[in-house]
C-alpha cells in the first residue's frame, strides 16, 4: 500500500506496537531496492500464495528485504506476492517516518471477523503508482497471524491500520485494490492518466 497520510494515524502504529516486528531495517529510501515491485499488468499479482510452514532465517532475510523494498517506494504495506514471491507474509509501516516505530509483520494472517460497519476511503497500491482511489471495506477486523519467530499472535485493528491489513492481504489472494473500485468512470480516468490498462482489472464488485 502506498503512503497516503499515514502520518495523521501514527497513534495507530504505536498502538498496534505489542504485535510488531523486532527486525530492525533502515527506513531510509535508496534508489536501488532489493526486490521488483511488479505492477498491474504482470501475471505474477494475480498468483494464491502459499501458507509458511516454517519461519526460518531464510523467511526473515525475506522480511528485511521486502522492508527495504516497501521504505525504498515509500509505501506503508507490502505483501510477498508484490515481489513475485507467493507465501502468505505481509509487512506493514503507517508511521515510516519515523526511525523508532517497529514495523509490523504478518506471517499466515488470518482474518477472524469483521465489524459490521463500512468505510469508504482512499487508497494507493505501490504496484499500481500513482493511481488513487475509493474503496469501501469493513473499519474494524480481527486477526491471528504468526510473527518474524513464528510466534502465534492475535490483533483487533481499525482505521487505517485495518484497511491497510486488508488491503495487503487481498494480495494473497491475486486481488488487487483496483478490482474493488465501484466507480467505473474514475477508475477508467485514473488508470489511462498513469498508463495502465483496463483489461487488467478484475471487476468483484
Amino acid at each position: 500500500m502506498r503512503f497516503s497520510l499515514a502520518r495523521s494515524f501514527a497513534q495507530l502504529a504505536k498502538k498496534a506496537e505489542k504485535g510488531s516486528s523486532s527486525i530492525a531495517v533502515t527506513k531510509e529510501p535508496t534508489k536501488k531496492p532489493l526486490l521488483e515491485i511488479h505492477q498491474l499488468g504482470n501475471a505474477e499479482l494475480r498468483e494464491s500464495a502459499k501458507r509458511i510452514s516454517k519461519v526460518d532465517d531464510s523467511v526473515r532475510t525475506l522480511i528485511k528485504n521486502m522492508l527495504h523494498s516497501m521504505y525504498s517506494a515509500k509505501g506503508i504495506g507490502l505483501a510477498a506476492p508484490q515481489v513475485g514471491i507467493h507465501k502468505q507474509l505481509l509487512v506493514i509501516d503507517l508511521d515510516i517516518e519515523n526511525a523508532a516505530t517497529p514495523p509490523i509483520v504478518l506471517i499466515n494472517p488470518e482474518i477472524t471477523e469483521f465489524g459490521a460497519s463500512l468505510e469508504t476511503y482512499e487508497e494507493g497500491c505501490l504496484s499500481i503508482p500513482g493511481v488513487y482511489l475509493n474503496v469501501i471495506r469493513p473499519s474494524i477486523i480481527k486477526l491471528n497471524y504468526r510473527d518474524e519467530m513464528g510466534r502465534p499472535k492475535k490483533m483487533n485493528a481499525d482505521g487505517l491500520l485495518s484497511r491497510c491489513i486488508q488491503h495487503e492481504m487481498d494480495h494473497l489472494n491475486g486481488v488487487l485494490f483496483v478490482d474493488r473500485v465501484m466507480n467505473e468512470d474514475d477508475l477508467n480516468k485514473e488508470l489511462t492518466e498513469h498508463g495502465f490498462n483496463k483489461k487488467d482489472v478484475i471487476a468483484l464488485t
